[in-house]
């Protein structure tokens, strides 16, 4: 009886090694379900389990993060973008009203489309207009969407 307990636990170890080392990633509806944006680098799961016992939590961080790298992430624009909001809910969003009212000008390829019960987000557009990336805002400052727009969309105009 030992020997199977001792050869059950093995398996089971090797499994939970193979499964940490490769991660399966969620998509981006999936990733939003759970409460992440899309926004966590993998570093910010790291530090969310020093915090946080609930291994689940974890994990689930870490099927939505995007590695830490300088050249991938951080280079990737988008033709364009939609800022989707309810129009009921925005009298929580000061700062995104801020930025629709007085900053959206400045970005053409960004629009803004009001959804029922929709949290305040970002849907990056590739060239064909198809919704590549979903970001959501909900405690952004107006500063924080400027300049994440500033990064990830490509210009059309001068601003």
């Amino acid at each position: 009886m030992g020997g199977a307990w001792i050869a059950t636990t093995i398996v089971v170890v090797v499994c939970l090694v193979g499964a940490s080392s490769s991660v399966e990633q969620l998509s981006t509806r999936e990733c939003e379900n759970l409460g992440f944006t899309g926004l966590a680098l993998c570093s910010d799961c790291n530090s969310l389990a020093d915090y946080v016992k609930d291994q689940e939590l974890v994990s689930d961080c870490k099927k939505c993060c995007t590695e830490d790298s300088n050249d991938s992430m951080t280079k990737i624009t988008y033709s364009g973008a939609i800022l989707e909001v309810c129009m009921r809910k925005l009298v929580f969003y000061p700062e995104i009203v801020g930025f629709i009212e007085e900053e959206k000008d400045q970005f053409p390829s960004v629009k803004v489309q009001y959804v029922f019960n929709s949290p305040p987000k970002l849907i990056m557009l590739d060239d064909a207009g198809e919704h590549k990336e979903t970001v959501r805002i909900d405690n952004w400052k107006r500063e924080h969407i400027l300049q994440f727009l500033q990064g990830k969309v490509k210009s059309t105009s001068a601003i």
